[in-house]
C-alpha cells in the first residue's frame, strides 16, 4: 500500500546571494520511509535539507522561491511558528556535539526547555528515546556520566535521541555517519531502520554504498537539479538516467 505524502516540495529553488543552490524542485516525501538525497559536492543536497525546517532562514541573503508542504501546510507561510516547525522537523548534523553535562541532561534539555520537570515523565522519555536510538543498553547505567565521555558513534546515537526527545514527525540527517567507524556507522543505519516505523526519515548520507543500503527511496541531484527520484533499489540497481548511472558506478564525482 501507497504510504501518504508527508512532505511535499512544489517548484522549489533557492538562491544564496543570487547564485542559484537549487533549481526548481518538485518532490514528494513520503511518511514513514527513508529517502537518501545524494549527488556529489554543491549538488544542493544539505541546501533541500536545511529548507525544510527553515535552517536556511539563518543564512544572509538566501530568497527561497516555491512551497514546501508538511502534512498540507506551507511551512513558509507568514503564520508559521519557525521554533514549533523545529520541534517537528529535527535535525541531527555531521559533527555530533553533546551538550555540556551528563547524558540524562543532554536527552532531556528540550522538554525542561519546554517546561516538563516531572523527574518520572523525564525518566520515561530518556529510556524511550535512547532505545529508539539503539543506545539504551550501552548507557543505561552511565545517564549521570558526562556525555563528553561517549564515543563519536554513541555520541551520534545521542544526538539523535536528543531530537526525538521532542516528538518530531521528520527527521533530517545530514552525513551523520561521515566521521564513524563502520562499527558505529552499522548500529547508527540499524537504527534508522528502526525509527521509519515512528517517523519519516531524509538523510544525506556519506557515500553512494551508505545511500544504496539505507533508501526506501532515492533522489540524485546534480548542480541543484533534481535528476532521478524514485524507489532506492530500482534507482541503484537499473537508473533511468545515464548521469545517476555514471555517478553511482564512479565516472564522475
Amino acid at each position: 500500500m501507497t504510504k501518504p505524502v508527508k512532505i511535499q516540495v512544489n517548484d522549489l529553488s533557492v538562491y544564496y546571494t543570487g547564485h542559484r543552490a537549487l533549481n526548481d524542485v518538485t518532490l514528494s516525501i513520503r511518511a514513514n520511509e527513508i529517502l537518501a538525497i545524494f549527488g556529489p559536492a554543491h549538488s544542493g543536497r544539505s541546501t533541500l535539507l536545511r529548507t525544510l525546517n527553515r535552517l536556511n532562514d539563518l543564512i544572509d541573503g538566501v530568497l527561497i522561491d516555491g512551497q514546501v508542504l508538511l502534512d498540507g501546510e506551507d511551512i513558509y507561510a507568514p503564520s508559521v511558528d519557525v521554533v514549533a516547525l523545529r520541534r517537528r522537523v529535527g535535525m541531527v548534523f555531521a559533527l555530533p556535539i553533546p551538550l555540556p553535562g551528563t547524558i540524562w541532561s543532554n536527552v532531556t534539555y528540550g522538554p525542561r526547555l519546554s517546561g516538563l520537570h516531572d523527574k518520572g515523565r523525564l525518566d520515561a522519555i530518556i529510556e524511550r528515546t535512547l532505545r529508539q536510538a539503539a543506545l539504551w543498553d550501552e548507557v543505561k547505567d552511565r545517564l549521570d556520566e558526562p556525555a563528553a565521555d561517549l564515543s563519536g558513534g554513541q555520541r551520534q546515537r545521542l544526538c539523535i535521541a536528543r531530537v526525538l526527545a521532542l516528538e518530531p514527525g521528520v527527521i533530517l540527517l545530514d552525513a551523520p555517519t561521515s566521521g564513524l567507524d563502520p562499527i558505529s556507522t552499522a548500529k547508527v543505519e540499524e537504527s534508522l531502520q528502526q525509527l521509519k516505523n515512528d517517523y519519516t526519515i531524509v538523510i544525506v548520507p556519506h557515500s553512494v554504498q551508505q545511500a544504496a543500503r539505507v533508501a526506501d527511496q532515492a533522489a540524485f541531484f546534480l548542480a541543484g537539479e533534481l535528476v532521478e527520484h524514485g524507489i532506492g533499489h530500482d534507482i541503484f540497481t537499473n537508473p533511468r538516467d545515464k548521469r545517476t548511472e555514471d555517478y553511482i558506478t564512479g565516472r564522475f564525482g
